[in-house]
C-alpha cells in the first residue's frame, strides 16, 4: 500500500455527545439521541423525529469565543468544536510544524441562517452579513481559521451523504502523494427546514425511531452532527512519536449511475467501492471484522446495501450493524461520524448494536448484531452511499 496514514486525533459532536468519549459513553450503553423536534420552527414538528444536537447556536459561540459580529452558520459552529477537538486530541503544538490541509465535507452549509435572515436580505445588513456565509466552502474557510491553516490547502467536498468518506479518502491519498504531512478530515451539517422539507418530499422520513435492516423500516430520522480526524504520515508520526489510533488502510469510491436518489436494487456502486477498498488495503473479504454498514432504514437503501454486502462477502458476512438509529442520518457529516465510531470500535474491540431491529428482511437472511458486542476487531469496513448513486467505503486496520 506504500506510505501509511494514520489516525492520531478525532473529535466529534452528535444527539449522542459533546465529544468523543460521550459519544462512545452513549454507544456502549445503547442511549439514542433521537427526538422530536424542539430547535427548528417547522410545519412537521409533529410528524417526524430527529438528531438534535442539546447546543445552542448560543453556547457553542461562547465556547468559541466569537464576536457578537460574527457570521457562522450552525453547520461551521458544530465543525469548528469537532475539529479543535480532533487537533488538541492529536496533542499538536505547532500546527505549522507540517504541511498541514483541510478536507471538510457539507451538504447544507450555511442553509440555516440563509433560512432565517433571506426575506430581510435586502434591508438588514445583519442579514446580508450571513447570506454571505450561505455557500458550502464558508464553514470550511471558518473551521480553518479556528485551526490558523487559512494558508494551508484548504477544501470543501459536497457529494451528498458520501461526502465526509470522500474528504477521508482524498486526505489519505494526499499524505499517501507526499503532497501533505498532515490532513484534518471530516464534515459538518446542521438541520434546517430545507433538508427536512426536501427529504419530506421524497417521502422517506419516519415518524418515529428509525429501524435498520427491519422489514418494517419506515424510512429515516435526520440527524446533525460534525466530526473530524486527524491523518499523519509515517514521518510525522515518527518524528513526534505519536500514539496511533488506528489507520486508514482502504478507500474505494463508485457511482452506479441508477437515480438522483435512489441506489440500485443491486447495489451496483455499494459493491463497486467495497471491492475497491478491499483492493487498496490489499484485503480479501475475510479480512474484514466487522462492517459499519450506511443503514439508513429507508427501504431502498437497506434493500440495496444488504445485496451489495451479499455480492461482496457471499455466505460469510462479518458482523455487521447501523448506528444511525443513535444518531439519526447526518448527512454529508455521517462518513465522519462512522470513522469516529470505526476507531472506536477498533480500540475497544466492540461491535455497536444495531438498535431497534425486530423482524428479518425477507428478501435476504443476513441479520445485522442486536446486541452490544465484544470481540477481538483488527479491521471494520465502513459505508457511506450518498445522493446520485456517490458510494464510498473506508477500512480501517489497526495495523499499518
Amino acid at each position: 500500500m506504500g506510505k501509511g496514514v494514520a489516525i492520531t486525533g478525532m473529535g466529534i459532536i452528535s444527539a449522542i455527545g459533546n465529544n468523543v468519549a460521550e459519544n462512545y459513553q452513549a454507544l456502549i450503553n445503547a442511549n439514542k439521541g433521537i427526538s422530536r423536534v424542539e430547535k427548528i420552527k417547522t410545519n412537521h414538528a409533529n410528524d417526524i423525529m430527529v438528531g438534535e444536537i442539546a447546543y445552542t447556536n448560543a453556547n457553542m459561540e461562547a465556547q468559541l469565543k466569537l464576536p457578537k459580529s460574527h457570521n457562522y452558520s450552525r453547520t461551521a459552529l458544530l465543525g469548528a468544536i469537532a475539529a479543535k477537538e480532533a487537533v488538541k486530541n492529536a496533542a499538536i503544538k505547532d500546527i505549522s510544524q507540517y504541511k498541514t490541509g483541510l478536507v471538510s465535507a457539507t451538504s447544507v452549509g450555511g442553509m440555516d441562517m440563509t433560512e432565517t435572515y433571506f426575506y430581510d436580505y435586502l434591508n438588514n445588513p445583519e442579514a446580508q452579513k450571513y447570506i454571505d456565509a450561505h455557500h458550502a466552502g464558508d464553514s470550511t474557510q471558518k473551521i480553518a481559521q479556528q485551526l490558523n491553516i487559512e494558508q494551508s490547502l484548504v477544501t470543501t467536498i459536497s457529494t451528498a451523504c458520501s461526502s465526509a468518506a470522500n474528504a477521508i479518502m482524498l486526505g489519505a491519498r494526499l499524505i499517501k502523494a507526499g503532497k501533505l504531512d498532515r490532513v484534518i478530515v471530516g464534515g459538518a451539517d446542521c438541520l434546517s427546514k430545507f433538508t427536512i422539507n426536501g427529504f419530506k418530499t421524497l417521502m422517506i422520513l419516519s415518524d418515529t425511531y428509525n429501524t435498520p435492516f427491519d422489514e418494517h423500516r419506515k424510512g429515516l430520522n435526520l440527524g446533525e452532527a460534525a466530526a473530524f480526524l486527524v491523518l499523519e504520515s509515517d514521518k510525522v508520526v515518527e518524528a513526534e512519536n505519536k500514539t496511533v489510533l488506528a489507520y486508514v488502510k482502504g478507500y474505494g469510491n463508485a457511482n452506479d449511475a441508477f437515480h438522483q436518489t435512489a441506489s440500485s436494487d443491486h447495489g451496483d456502486g455499494a459493491t463497486l467501492a467495497m471491492q475497491q477498498a478491499l483492493t487498496v488495503a490489499g484485503y480479501a473479504p475475510g479480512d474484514i471484522d466487522y462492517i459499519n454498514a450506511h443503514g439508513t432504514a429507508t427501504g431502498n437503501n437497506d434493500l440495496s446495501e444488504g445485496r451489495a454486502i451479499i455480492r461482496v462477502f457471499g455466505d460469510q458476512v462479518p458482523d455487521f450493524s447501523s448506528t444511525k438509529a443513535y444518531t439519526g442520518h447526518t448527512l454529508a457529516a455521517a462518513g465522519a461520524i462512522e470513522a469516529v465510531y470505526s476507531v472506536l470500535a477498533l480500540q475497544n474491540n466492540v461491535i455497536y448494536p444495531n438498535l431497534n431491529f425486530n423482524t428479518q428482511m425477507k428478501e435476504f437472511n443476513i441479520t445485522p448484531q442486536r446486541t452490544l458486542k465484544e470481540k477481538a476487531l483488527k479491521t471494520v469496513l465502513s459505508n457511506s452511499l450518498g445522493f446520485g448513486g456517490n458510494c464510498s467505503t473506508v477500512i480501517f486496520s489497526k495495523d499499518q
